[in-house]
């Protein structure tokens, strides 16, 4: 075993020094759920991503007989196992982060994988699968025409990890929230209606932030509070959530352009099974402009010395937004929640794999907006609540 011992973990890390001296500053208990730092992957997408690739490896291996119920999993990376998944393809369609995923576990078990990323994913991150042998098609279009193909193209031995509609993906990511319990119970913070719970979570197509509500909810109930974060230009959770709409909707039906630094996040149409399950368990969702993104960026290096991806510093200001806005007020206000009693989970979704010019760039981009940050007032940007 590795220095992980197999285990597919992220720190929760208490920054209550960003709560204090930042211009982001709100009551209550401040942590970031370091899913940056994800084994293998690097990002949130480590988490389902991982789950439905070896979820389809297991039943292979079973269906094949090479392993038994009983079987020691570990097998699954055996000669023999190898040898089974080299004649079976997995295909993913992504912006960025779980074709990563999926790629990189895909090939280390021996699969052929090929995934299909939009025009937002960024070159480094095609750049990385290509050097382990993964194949990757690049499209003009947005996320939408990425998994639409790489749907169209799967064929009978091959096996597709559908964003848009996958409860593997989907309950991958809500095994999140049992971690973050035993996380919380040692940093001594309690979670009940007293000291409620309240989390920040960036939304794309809305499987990890949907997962992780999910399961956050059954383990907290109504003592905890999820909230998602999305572009201004790709609120498609938000529209989906409030359109009442029984089917999909794209942001460009309502004249946005769904163009975003947060590449991570650059979704026109969210899942609907995702939509489905969560219409009364969230929140609220809050809209954040690129410049926002990386003053965020900016003011988590200057404060607390690491730098996420653009997608990743998304929820940043969830809490300011919560406790400064009309519509946040009356929400703490209808919950009975007391700010200074809260605990905010900021869950920072990407970014440790950035090679190191992507890296230049982003911290140039952060250091240019956190300037002009600092010499203009803070105002929160839209809020809405959905729940």
């Amino acid at each position: 075993m590795g220095p992980t011992d197999g285990r597919i973990e992220s720190p929760l890390t208490e920054v209550g020094k960003l709560a204090a001296c930042s211009p982001v500053t709100a009551p209550g208990a401040w942590f970031i759920k370091r899913d940056d730092l994800l084994p293998v992957a690097g990002s949130i997408k480590a988490r389902g991503g991982f789950h439905e690739v070896l979820a389809y490896a297991e039943k292979l291996a079973l269906d094949h007989g090479i392993i038994n119920p009983a079987s020691d999993r570990r097998s699954l990376a055996g000669e023999a196992a190898r040898e089974l998944f080299s004649a079976h393809k997995i295909l993913v369609g992504s912006t960025g982060n779980l074709g990563l995923a999926i790629g990189t576990l895909s090939a280390a078990l021996g699969f052929r994988s090929e995934v299909h990323m939009s025009a937002d994913a960024r070159q480094w991150k095609k750049d990385r699968l290509l050097a382990r042998g993964v194949a990757v098609v690049e499209h003009q279009g947005d996320y939408s025409t990425a998994v639409a193909t790489a749907r169209s193209l799967m064929k009978e031995s091959d096996y597709f990890v559908d964003d848009e509609a996958s409860a593997l993906l989907f309950y991958g990511y809500a095994t999140a929230a049992l971690e973050l319990k035993m996380q919380l119970h040692a940093a001594g913070r309690k979670v009940n209606s007293q000291t409620p719970l309240l989390v920040y979570l960036p939304c794309g197509v809305g499987g990890a932030p949907g997962g992780i509500t999910v399961g956050l909810k059954a383990i907290f109930g109504p003592d905890v509070h999820c909230f998602f974060a999305e572009p201004v230009a790709s609120p498609c959770m938000l529209l989906q959530l409030c359109s009442g709409q029984t089917g999909p909707v794209s942001v460009s039906e309502i004249g946005l352009d769904n163009k975003t630094e947060a590449d991570g996040l650059a979704v026109g149409q969210a899942s609907l099974l995702v939509a489905r399950h969560i219409q009364d368990m969230l929140a609220g969702v809050f809209t954040v402009s690129d410049d926002e993104l990386y003053e965020n960026m900016a003011l988590v290096e200057k404060y607390l010395g690491f730098l996420l991806e653009p997608s990743a510093a998304a929820g940043l200001r969830g809490p300011m937004w919560l406790n400064e806005t009309e519509a946040g007020r009356e929400y703490l206000k209808t919950h009975q929640i007391v700010p200074d009693h809260a605990t905010h989970v900021i869950w920072a979704t990407g970014g440790s794999l950035v090679p190191e010019l992507q890296r230049i760039h982003y911290r140039d981009m952060a250091e240019m907006k956190l300037r002009a940050l600092e010499r203009k007032e803070m105002r929160p940007s839209s809020f809405s609540l959905v729940g």
